[in-house]
Order: structure tokens, then sequence, then C-alpha cells
């Protein structure tokens, strides 16, 4: 019987090395021998399986990480990619050609902001950016040249939630492609569950969790997955985005301990989310009762693996940010880095960082403020600790306490 629970399909894939070893052997290289020329023609024409060609195509590591990464997302393929920009840049070139139309949220990642409204406009391909939370305007954006919804499930770095029930009802509806990327909610959400035709990640983040990699994943049918491996017209293939056999292991090992460490993420974000909420600062959490998409989060979410390690802190202007972040970093708090997912606590101010490619004025529209830090809470033994370490680096600097509901209704 096949589990509910991601993390337990995760566990009930086998893979062992040549030799019997719990982990799979790597193939350090980067093309194959045949028995015989007829096997190779075979293998280029797609004719055969268990074969391995060119590492560009597909490696044993590559396999077996995207097989698990399609376990943990509940669709039939995947296939891993170098990063997750490239992983969201495949498919969307796979999808759309010149003329047509994208439908985007917002409130998205920057780099994924740029490709679409500065890159992908150069092969005329055009992006509409809405605010995803009111469906009424992600329908009128639709037209007959769109071929993509996109959205990002909890968006970066204003924490929203999409919808995703009514958004793969608008897809279906005109007959689009839901393109998801579940980067900040692993285990916590299954996308495809819920109408997702497409679901993306950065591995690089919570998947790999140790800030020594960079990947990316497309989970989707497997028509989908062998159109983007197709050595005529596959982006995955031709583009040439591949993530090396040694990454790609690391990180298979590293996804089997993904359910232990969301837990542990999501309790301590809650623990400071809740605490910090009581003091009166400016708090933004998706499990927080006041969080605006609280009771939507809780429809779709696995409880077992909670609200997320992701909240983002409004310390009012960017310079107080700035300070705040410097006195976090030199009393042991964290880190002032970007990305994710990391075992100790990162902080970054993404208004004039990771969302800095999008206009100031669209930023201002979306309730992006320059004093806004996003902050990865990491696996911290003692988040008590943490939190009055934190609270003590607030107080010094002098970062106002205001009503967190009346913020939180502004984003």
């Amino acid at each position: 019987m096949k589990s509910n629970n991601p993390a337990s399909r995760i566990q009930d894939l086998d893979y062992f090395g040549e030799m019997g070893g719990v982990n799979p052997s790597i193939a350090d290289s980067s093309t194959y021998t045949f028995l015989s020329a007829q096997a190779m023609t075979d293998t280029f024409e797609g004719k055969t399986e268990g074969c391995y060609l060119y590492s560009r195509h597909s490696t044993p590591s590559s396999n077996y990480l995207s097989n698990a990464l399609a376990a943990m997302e509940n669709t039939e393929a995947a296939h891993v990619t170098a990063s997750g920009i490239a992983a969201i840049s495949a498919t969307l070139f796979q999808l759309c050609k010149s003329g047509d139309e994208i439908v985007s949220s917002r409130t998205v990642y920057g780099g994924t902001y740029a490709l679409m409204k500065n890159f992908m406009s150069g092969f005329q391909v055009k992006t509409t950016f809405v605010d995803i939370a009111d469906l009424a305007q992600v329908e009128a954006a639709i037209t007959s040249k769109t071929k993509v919804l996109y959205c990002e499930l909890l968006s970066n770095p204003l924490l929203e939630v999409t919808d995703i029930e009514a958004m793969a009802t608008l897809a279906k509806k005109y007959n689009l492609k839901l393109v998801v990327d579940n980067t900040f909610s692993p285990l916590m959400i299954t996308p495809a569950n819920f109408g997702a035709d497409v679901v993306i990640h950065s591995l690089t983040k919570f998947i790999n969790g140790t800030s020594d990699g960079i990947g990316g994943v497309i989970c989707s049918t497997q028509e989908f997955i062998d159109q983007l491996r197709s050595v005529n017209d596959g982006a995955c293939m031709l583009l040439g985005p591949t993530l090396d056999s040694f990454r790609a292991a690391n990180m298979l090992k590293n996804l089997r301990t993904l359910h232990v460490r969301m837990k542990q993420h999501s309790a301590n974000a809650l623990f400071i989310a809740e605490n910090l909420e009581k003091e009166g600062y400016k708090v933004i959490y998706p499990g927080l009762k006041s969080h605006k998409n609280h009771e939507m989060l809780q429809k779709i979410y696995n409880k077992t693996y909670g609200f997320g390690g992701v909240l983002s802190l409004d310390a009012g202007t960017p310079e107080k940010a700035n300070h705040l972040m410097e006195m976090m970093q030199d009393e042991k708090v964290g880190y002032l880095a970007v990305s994710l997912g990391f075992y100790k606590t990162l902080f970054n101010a993404p208004g004039k960082g990771t969302s800095s490619e999008i206009p100031e004025n669209e930023r201002e529209e979306m309730g992006l403020s320059d004093g806004l830090i996003r902050m990865s809470i990491g696996l911290d033994a003692d988040i008590e600790r943490t939190l009055e370490r934190m609270k003590q680096c607030m107080e010094k600097i002098g970062i106002s306490k205001e009503n967190a509901a009346q913020q939180l209704t502004s984003h």
C-alpha cells in the first residue's frame, strides 16, 4: 500500500550499491560503454531501459535522486537539475514558445521575477504578474495566449499561501499548466495532490539542508519529464543544466533525514514567531493564527511537519534591519547570509537582496518593506536561548513593538 506520508514513500525506496552497500554506488563517468552498436543506437532512440549513454542525459545517481523526489511529491517522475532556477527555466521554456504568455504571482523569488520579466520577454514570452490572492485578478489576466499559471506555495519572502485548489481549478478551466515552486514547504504540502501539474524545488535549501551544494528538481508526469529529456527538443537535454553525480549522491543521503529536520525547523520557527508576536513585534509566519492565510494552510498542510522554517520580521527601516542582522550575527543568533534550510539560522533583508530584482514601486505595492528581514530558523537545540538573544538585540536597537495583527493585514 502506498503511504500518504511523503517521508515514508522515500523510505520505502530500496537503493543498494553494486557490492551491497546501503548507499548506491556513484558512477564516476561522463560516458558509458555498450556491448553492441545496436544497443547504443537503441539508447539514443530511447528504446532501452536502464542503459546510460552520456552523463548530460542522466546518471545512476541523478536517477536515484529523481525517483526519490518523485516519490516525495507523489508524481510519476522527476528530473534533477544543476540549480533551482535551472529547474524553473527549463520548465518554462519547455511549456512556452515565442508569443506565449505566463500569469504569475507577483510575490515570487527575485531571480524568478527577473527570469520572467527581463529574460524571457526577450524571447517574446510575456508574463503578467498578479496578486495571487485575488482570483478574479488572476482569471482576468488569462488570455488565449496564456500557457502557464505560476506560483510559489509559500511565497518568498512574504510567506503568503497560495490557494492551490482554486488555482488548479482555473488551470483546468483554461487548459493551462499549473507550475508550483514548493521550495519553502517540502513534506509539509504535496501540491500534486491538489492539482499542480509541475512541482519545482530548489534542492539547495531544505532538501539538501547543509548549504554545500546547488541543485533543483522538476516533478511531474512521465510524459512531461520525457519531453524535458528529449534529445531533439528537450529543455533539460539541450540547455544542459546537469546535476553532478557526486552532488546528487550527497543530496540523496541528506533527503533521508529531511523529515526529522523539517519537524525541528518548524517547531523552532513557531516558537520564535509566537513569542515575538506576544511581545508585539511585527512578525509574519503562516503558523500564527493571526496570519491571513493560516486557516487555508491548515486545510492542505501535513501537520506532522508543521508550518515551515521561515519567518519574516519587520525591523521598520533598512538601517535598523542591517544593524539588527549584524548584531544578531555578533551575538551568535545565526549568520547574515542568503539562502535557507541550513542547520544555523540565516537572515537577510530581501528588499535590498534576494528580491531586489523587483522594482521598488512593485515591492511597495505588494507590501515588501526594505526593513523586512527574512529568517530561516535553524535546528537550535536550545531555542529559548536563541529567542532571548534575538530579543536582546532588538531591544538594544530599539525595534518598535506594534500590534502584529495590524501589519499582517497590510501584507
